[in-house]
């Protein structure tokens, strides 16, 4: 899709398709009443007939509007205008983009961004628009015999600005929306692909692609020897029952100054996860191959990162590995030596993304980072404490939490900050080993996984997401979700202002 940004008087568009809104009741918007005007009251004409209610969710397309020198026009319903929010404004975006891409137009020229949301700047509706357009219309059919492709499908949009003097910046807003979107399709991608070709080994040859495709990156795979050499045996551990073997994933983007700190983003890559010796329930276990979308976020906010070419220094940290309960396969009860030193109890093979991580963790030390975010698909009490909207997010660090805070409201993924108190570490306690990798019961599953995590992160600030009830849908709209790469991204765009403004 091509996204650009357009000012003048919407009357005035030669356009296969103008795109107007309207309000809950039946009340135009600004740019919708200009154009109305200028056409003689065609569309309060229809409204007061009833043709559209200005409902969420509604839309109208009209041809042969009198005196309109555009071929259609799309009444886009905007819901009641004291109540228009983030959600609602991309809800709005949502379905604007289907209806186009059934109406037969080829490009679209949108009058959207007149709408009030609460709080938000013409810049923040900008972005917004590309990230909502391409949301919608994001198939995953690589693997369908057949491709159910409209006929005539959407190929631009060109966004409007009140004036000629905000175009600079906003076409600056278009980019990241468009890298954004980059990101959060190539994550999305990755989450999508089946188990039996998303392996380990398939995960590090698109790392390889990705740096092939963009030189600023480069890749490096540490094989299960090197690992074992490095004393990694609670990543190992993991991947033992699997005939695929594990890979450790490092992607360097090195664009800021020498002397800068790298930001390291550690993905859990659990490429199939049965739960091990473990077994999950057979019961929507297909869905196990999202076990992987931490590293597809890090993938995805890396390609991101450099299509915006940030002058920064960043580091993506994949541990992939295949959870299965073959012959060889850990089992509880087992003690495994992490490349920490610490001695892990594994009481339930199925809390495997924590073994993969405190490992991963433990790697960057040498790094001598700026900040560590691990992003995992980490436990379902997360979903039963949060559900499906916010990622969990727990730091070590107050400064990285409200950076991340910052960046989640600014981009519109949203986290919710949990506790990280002592008072829950007495439930890893082990009589066999320096901890065990569960608790004894349920209570606080989340926050226990996080606490185990926080042994290993003692030496860098470090923030931990769990994205477990965000990083895909299920039911009938099934499929990834490409987040946290909004998420990640804003916060390294902050990260790149912030550096900006040090330097001025």
């Amino acid at each position: 899709m091509e996204f650009t940004v357009k000012s003048g008087n919407p009357e005035k568009q030669r356009t296969a398709c103008l795109v107007l809104g309207v309000y809950e009741s039946r009340r135009l918007t600004p740019a919708a009443e200009q154009f109305d005007s200028a056409c003689g009251g065609y569309l309060g004409n229809l409204l007061r007939r009833g043709d559209l209610e200005g409902k969420l969710g509604q839309s109208l397309l009209l041809f042969n509007v009198p005196e309109a020198l555009c071929e259609r026009v799309l009444l886009v319903g905007c819901g009641r205008e004291r109540e228009l929010d983030d959600r609602r404004f991309r809800q709005i975006l949502n379905h604007t983009a289907t209806a186009l891409n059934d109406s037969g137009a080829t490009e679209a020229t949108v009058y959207l961004t007149d709408l009030a949301v609460k709080s938000r700047d013409l810049h923040w509706k900008l972005r917004q628009s590309v990230e909502a357009v391409e949301e919608a219309l994001y198939r995953f059919d690589a693997l369908k015999s057949k491709k159910d492709a409209p006929r005539r499908p959407l190929r631009r949009i060109i966004l409007s600005v009140p004036h000629r003097r905000e175009l600079a910046a906003a076409e600056s807003m278009v980019r990241e929306g468009i890298a954004m979107v980059s990101g959060v399709n190539f994550a999305k991608d990755l989450g999508n692909m089946p188990p039996n070709r998303c392996h380990p080994t398939w995960l590090a040859e698109q790392a390889q692609a990705l740096a092939r495709e963009f030189p600023t990156l480069q890749t490096q795979i540490l094989e299960e020897v090197e690992m074992a050499q490095l004393g990694m045996n609670a990543l190992l551990a993991v991947s033992q029952g699997s005939a695929q073997p594990a890979k450790l994933i490092r992607l360097d983007y090195r664009q800021g100054p020498s002397e800068q700190k790298p930001y390291v983003l550690v993905g859990k890559g659990v490429t199939f996860d049965s739960g091990g010796i473990s077994l999950k329930p057979g019961e929507g276990m297909d869905e196990m191959k999202f076990d992987m979308c931490g590293a597809a976020s890090v993938l995805g906010t890396l390609r991101a990162c450099v299509e915006l070419q940030l002058p920064l220094n960043v580091i993506g940290l994949i541990p992939a590995v295949e959870n299965m309960p073959g012959s060889q396969a850990t089992r509880p009860g087992d003690i495994v030596t992490s490349l920490s030193g610490q001695t892990i109890e594994i009481l339930n093979t199925d809390a495997e993304g924590r073994l993969i991580l405190c490992d991963a963790l433990t790697y960057v030390e040498r790094d001598e980072p700026a900040a560590v975010i691990d992003i995992a698909t980490l436990t379902g009490a997360c979903i039963v404490a949060l559900g499906r909207h916010p990622h969990g997010l727990f730091s070590n660090h107050p400064p990285l939490t409200h950076a991340l805070q910052t960046a989640a409201h600014a981009s519109g993924d949203r986290v919710w900050e949990m506790p990280l108190w002592d008072d829950y570490q007495e439930a890893l306690d082990s009589n066999f080993a320096d901890m065990a990798n569960v608790a004894g019961n349920r209570d606080g599953g989340a926050i226990i996984a996080a606490c185990f995590l926080a042994r290993f992160t003692k030496k860098f600030h470090w923030a931990h997401l769990d994205i477990a009830g965000t990083a895909w849908k299920t039911g009938k709209a099934k499929g990834a979700t490409g987040r946290p790469v909004p998420l990640l991204t804003q916060y390294l765009l902050d990260r790149a202002a912030e550096q900006r403004r040090e330097e001025a």
